[in-house]
């Protein structure tokens, strides 16, 4: 009986929110750790929210010319897929330690859950997102009528897969400094009419808490039901 129980127990994916500022590499240990925890069956399956001191970070495809201002911010070197990318205050991000291996072991339909993930989330909010083929994240078209392209990114996506567990995974932009992006060319898009945006940008003064609400309603109806945890770092 002990045995059903934890076996149970285990099944279940947990929910965290960090209130504070997490340092990025103190989030990417604690990630390594428990991904190899959830691949020996020792813990749950999470999904831990939270934002970090404004950085900028390396996927293993960044390309040196892409750093505009490598003095502005931290740089670090991370070891999820794309390139670069900007996190700071304002900025929700959604670690995802998934188990793909017991999902299908399908990579590509994981990604395409994310990328709905956030695209639903952003529909409650009457903002209409959308993928876009060759170009990695989610992005809301702003082309006015009969002028030229304007689109921009409001969520990026990059993860990372060992023993088939998930990690890294996704950023929305609430509120940050949009400034802060002008840095870096954001996952190596430079072609005229591509941007970055965010829900204040466009007119969505909502709250993170808000936010989170939002993308726990509409995780659970892709990934399955979730329950909450304290946060590894608050």
């Amino acid at each position: 009986m002990s045995g059903e129980i934890l076996e149970n127990k285990l099944s279940q994916i947990e929910w965290a929110v960090s209130d504070n500022l997490v340092d990025y590499n103190d989030a990417v240990r604690f990630m390594e750790e428990r991904v190899a925890a959830i691949s020996k069956g020792e813990a749950n399956e999470l999904i831990w929210l939270l934002e970090h001191p404004a950085i900028y970070t390396a996927g293993t495809s960044a390309k040196p010319s892409d750093l505009a201002a490598p003095n502005r911010f931290p740089v670090i070197q991370a070891g999820r897929g794309g390139q670069y990318t900007y996190h700071g205050p304002g900025q929700r991000v959604a670690y995802v330690m998934l188990n793909v291996g017991k999902r299908g072991k399908d990579v590509r339909a994981f990604v395409y859950g994310l990328e709905q993930w956030i695209i639903n989330s952003l529909k409650t909010l009457n903002v209409t997102a959308e993928r876009r083929e060759g170009r990695v994240g989610v992005w809301v078209d702003r082309t006015a009528s009969g002028g030229p392209l304007k689109e921009d990114k409001i969520a990026a996506i990059g993860v990372r897969l060992r023993k088939w567990v998930s990690f890294h995974g996704i950023s929305l932009n609430v509120e940050p400094n949009l400034e802060h992006f002008s840095g870096i060319i954001p996952c190596g898009i430079s072609e005229d009419g591509l941007g970055v945006t965010s829900l204040f940008d466009l007119g969505n003064p909502i709250t993170m808490p808000e936010v989170d609400a939002l993308l726990r309603q509409e995780f659970t109806s892709i990934f399955g039901d979730t329950i909450i945890v304290p946060p590894p770092f608050e």
